[in-house]
């Protein structure tokens, strides 16, 4: 089963580049080249081992909460991938619904070998429901760890495309935020006021709905209605602000912490990162012993 991991270029890139440097500490003569090559392989392998140890623990520390109760800030998320009313998004490959795609396309050449042609991805959003409650998940900025591979050929071209579907398990590992979580204004006094203000400067509407004797003046029993009818009005707008249902949302969290989505058992990813820690720690380990070898048999010295 494949799974595509979407800008997660450090596990992607890292060990391409660590195998040049390998292939070019091979084949320099010993001197300044092999020793700049092994150092970026020690630094490369550092790095990928603590990224990779990082990004495990985050999944492994973090708990799982619900959107129901769920704080604010960065959060885990499990549940099923629903999509958002309104018209559904749609593959370009096949033109099925779908929460998430990426398409990739290829063309035949005339030797035969397969050609890169296109690459188009989904941004818009879609809810997550744990049975507590949805959320909105905006894939924008997340590595996205999708298995659901699907290859479509038509002609000389073919189509490789990962996607979420509707009732798809999804996990999410981001900043989470209530949208209307704010306690609304219920300064009733201050907000009559400034109604009453806003009427007066509406000359002509304040008398229309207020001048019962029609004299072109509002009197003091005038205004009092107009006083009264201010702060049910008020009364009204509180009550409306408070009954709205709040949004949540997840989303890319600030700085470089890991923003993840995928359909895969946080565990089984976790899994992946350890191995790639191992990866790159045997990365480090063999490029430190390299060094020492070279060291000596005097291969640095001048």
């Amino acid at each position: 089963m494949l799974v595509r991991l979407r800008r997660d270029l450090a596990n992607a890139g890292l060990p391409a580049l660590q195998l040049g440097l390998v292939g070019l500490a091979l084949t320099l003569d010993r001197g300044a080249g092999t020793v700049a090559a092994l150092a970026l392989l020690l630094g490369t392998g550092l790095y990928g081992w603590l990224r990779s140890v990082r990004h495990a623990r985050l999944i492994l520390d973090t708990p799982t909460a619900r959107v129901a109760s769920a704080a604010q800030g960065y959060t885990e998320l499990r549940g099923r991938g629903r999509p958002l009313d309104g018209a559904p998004l749609r593959s370009p490959a096949n033109g099925l619904p779908v929460l998430w795609y990426r398409v990739v396309t290829r063309e035949r050449a005339a030797d035969g070998k397969w050609r890169h042609v296109a690459t188009v991805e989904s941004d818009a959003s879609f809810l997550l429901d744990d049975g507590s409650g949805v959320c909105a998940v905006d894939p924008e900025g997340a590595e996205m760890l999708v298995r659901r591979r699907d290859v479509f050929k038509v002609g000389d071209r073919q189509h490789i495309q990962w996607a979420l579907i509707d009732r798809d398990p999804v996990y999410v590992l981001g900043e989470f935020s209530t949208l209307g979580s704010i306690s609304p204004d219920l300064d009733s006094s201050r907000q009559v006021s400034e109604l009453l203000a806003e009427w007066k400067r509406d000359h002509a509407g304040l008398l229309a709905r207020f001048d019962l004797d029609g004299n072109g003046e509002i009197d003091l029993k005038e205004w009092e209605l107009a006083r009264a009818q201010a702060r049910r009005e008020v009364s009204r707008q509180q009550r409306e602000l408070l009954a709205a249902a709040e949004a949540h949302l997840m989303r890319k969290p600030e700085g470089r912490r890991l923003y993840l989505i995928s359909d895969l058992d946080p565990a089984r990813i976790a899994r992946r990162y350890r191995w790639w820690a191992v990866f790159h720690l045997a990365v480090f380990f063999g490029s430190a012993a390299a060094t020492a070898w070279f060291g000596l048999l005097g291969a640095f010295r001048a």
